[in-house]
């Protein structure tokens, strides 16, 4: 294939992205006003809530079954790899730039997790169409690749959920508590402050209310202030298995994959809800239809999130830098390593398809629904903004060429 067709083929679908994004930024100016905060506020909520478990369960039901899932199934294995390396290269980065504390989750979240979803959905579909691609009939290529897109939604919705939310949850309360802590010092000099948080259980509202139920400061005896090696250790993994509350493990996107999963794999439910004879076809297609919505619905939200980040406020931009190194150098780059090793050892299927779609979860911006979370916790909200901002802008040129380089990669293959 020529190299202007693969570039022609790669760029169209991160063009359909980019006007949508557009639009979003464009319907939340001061003047238009009909993408306002607090609308984007309320469309994320229903994102959460509805769009996005109704679009994941959908998807999953319809075209995963037990077979395929016995085929497929080094892509889970293959999307959390991209969550731990983007995790160990987001902790480096962190020592590097040290930012502040309520922004460490924010900052490790974009290099672990990427867009595996709304993305893929849009990007594989209109590749398949194009008339220069290496994906054979655009009909055959459509199901499958609405099939590898989908799969991927929902293994990256379930690591998101399960340990990013955690992740930006836990550092911005930490953000909070140091911040409580450093007004107490200052207001009592002669004190040493024993602050015990007593966090509220609603995960939904925001971080900052909790401020209201701290403890007032304390002295800490002499004799108690030395502590030794394994209370500290001890002392720590408390903390952290204080703060993990499982039932944020099951966000509702992860309820819906779990259903989805369901549906597929046990033949009595499929046939009973799948399919044009089903008698329960009707939950369906209403879950089809209340899941179509859920893409364009992310993209106008990050286009109007993107404004604010032109208007945010002063961030370090090696931090920003380094994010986009992070996920547009060094994971697409690890990303050929792996699947060139997993192709050797027999490990993947040699489907061109597939085996772009693998290659293209290590080169996608962060996923969208980090900005959800900053906005449910109410901490890094802006300085994502910021993020999203360049990370989505230098999408749109390494998006564009990583997907030729894969097709090309591939069609060799």
């Amino acid at each position: 294939m020529e190299v202007f067709q693969l570039f022609i083929t790669a760029s169209i679908p991160v063009l359909k992205v980019l006007l949508i994004t557009a639009l979003g930024s464009y319907l939340a100016l001061d003047h238009v006003n009909i993408l306002g905060e607090d609308t984007r506020k309320h469309l994320n909520t229903v994102v959460f809530y509805v769009l996005n478990p109704a679009l994941v369960s959908s998807n999953l039901a319809r075209t995963i079954t037990y077979e395929s899932m016995v085929k497929l199934w080094f892509m889970p294995v293959n999307i959390l790899i991209t969550f731990i390396v983007g995790s160990i290269l987001g902790w480096i980065l962190l020592l590097l730039t040290r930012p502040p504390a309520h922004l460490r989750g924010l900052v490790l979240g974009c290099c672990a997790a990427g867009n595996l979803g709304n993305l893929l959905l849009i990007i594989v579909p209109a590749v398949c169409k194009e008339k220069g691609s290496p994906f054979g009939a655009p009909d055959v290529c459509r199901t499958y690749g609405l099939a590898y897109a989908s799969l991927s939604m929902a293994i990256g919705a379930i690591y998101l959920w399960s340990y990013v939310y955690n992740i930006v949850r836990i550092s911005a309360k930490r953000g909070t508590q140091d911040s409580t802590q450093s007004l107490v010092r200052s207001s009592t000099p002669n004190e040493i402050s024993c602050i015990e948080p007593l966090l509220s259980s609603k995960e939904s509202e925001v971080v900052e209310e909790n401020a209201n139920h701290y403890a007032l400061p304390c002295t800490i005896p002499e004799e108690n202030a030395k502590m030794t090696t394994s209370g500290k250790i001890k002392q720590r993994i408390m903390m952290v298995f204080g703060k993990l509350n499982l039932k944020t493990i099951f966000a509702p996107s992860t309820t819906g994959a779990i259903v989805g999963f369901s549906i597929g794999v046990i033949p009595q439910i499929r046939k009973a809800l799948i399919g044009d004879g089903a008698p329960l076809r009707v939950v369906q297609d209403t879950a089809s239809l209340l899941g179509d919505g859920a893409i364009p619905t992310l993209t106008l939200i990050i286009g109007g999130n993107l404004l604010k980040g032109l208007r945010g406020p002063g961030m370090q931009k090696s931090l920003v830098v380094g994010i986009i190194i992070v996920r547009f150098v060094a994971l697409p780059l690890i990303g050929i390593l792996v699947i060139k090793g997993a192709l050797k050892f027999g490990l993947v299927h040699s489907d061109p398809l597939y085996l772009f779609v693998l290659l293209l979860q290590f080169s996608l911006p962060p996923a969208m629904n980090i900005g959800t979370m900053t906005q449910l916790f109410g901490a890094g909200e802006k300085e994502c903004s910021v993020i999203m901002l360049w990370t989505y802008a230098f999408a749109s040129v390494s998006l564009t060429f990583w997907s030729a380089f894969f097709m090309w990669l591939v069609a060799r293959v």
